[in-house]
């Protein structure tokens, strides 16, 4: 198929929608696309998030899990506040946060869910290695969902499926023979190819940027950030994927961002005090 008429058929199909459905995230001002319920994927993300408690070990180190509950409750309330002193709406308020502390020690990760629903993993406490490095990585995660990355990334898909069907109107059905004839599933496959892989390195490094201000407005210390990403590339020992074929920006470019962004965001946004 040809990939012009291809974007044509895409784009007009979908600009009605699109255009009509715009929001812009908090802070940075990015337009995105939001034709998905946020409360629809909040509940679905809480019943999913169930499922992972019953699912996974979780720890028994109180201490540990209390320390991320902690700094969870600062930076939940530096959101709060930041946002109603700009008299800004504040992007939490329909979130119902919860954290927990699973027990994989080979799993170096952490995520943030739609609506406020948190994991943190063992295994990314030995590269975090205090309480400044915790607050950096759970405050990246928050950034996802606070900059409802996820709505973005479900409209996009709820999108890209709506333009798959025009086009294969707009042919005579011949994307559907293409994929009975290739076994190709034409939207898993542009998925991918990176079109609307989750979470784009856009969204990526948005989080960062957003992740720092929410952990600068918390107290902590952001400067830990950039030495997070240099012991994580320590960890993986220079088997990282090449960027362009990753959704993550490269360890190298996102140091080198968020390091350009620790003095300005330091200043600009300094602790709020919990009264």
């Amino acid at each position: 198929m040809n990939r012009r008429f291809f974007l044509q058929v895409l784009g007009c199909g979908c600009l009605s929608i699109g255009m009509s459905s715009c929001s812009t995230v908090p802070i940075t001002d990015r337009r995105q696309l939001n034709i998905v319920p946020e409360h629809k994927l909040n509940a679905q993300a809480a019943q999913i998030y169930e499922k992972v408690k019953e699912k996974e070990k979780l720890s028994k180190d109180i201490n540990q899990l209390n320390e991320i509950k902690e700094i969870g409750k600062k930076i939940e309330y530096s959101i709060s506040e930041y946002f109603e002193k700009s008299k800004i709406p504040d992007p939490t308020t329909a979130f119902n946060w919860e954290y927990i502390l699973i027990d994989n020690k080979k799993i170096k990760n952490a995520w943030c869910m739609p609506g406020g629903k948190i994991a943190v993993y063992t295994g990314i406490l030995d590269v975090t290695k205090n309480t400044n490095g915790l607050a950096a990585v759970m405050g990246h995660e928050i950034a996802h969902a606070v900059a409802k990355h996820s709505v973005e990334r479900a409209s996009r898909t709820v999108l890209l499926r709506t333009g798959t069907s025009i086009i294969d109107i707009a042919t005579g059905g011949k994307l559907s023979t293409i994929n009975r004839s290739t076994g190709m599933d034409t939207v898993g496959l542009l998925s991918q190819i990176g079109i609307m892989n989750p979470f784009n390195r856009k969204q990526e490094t948005e989080a960062d940027y957003l992740g720092l201000i929410f952990s600068s407005l918390s107290g902590y210390d952001i400067r830990e950030t950039s030495k997070i990403w240099e012991r994580m590339k320590e960890a993986n020992k220079g088997k990282g994927t090449p960027e362009f074929m990753s959704t993550h920006p490269s360890p190298d470019n996102r140091i080198k961002k968020i390091n350009e962004w620790v003095n300005e965001i330091t200043l600009k946004y300094p602790p709020i005090k919990k009264i």
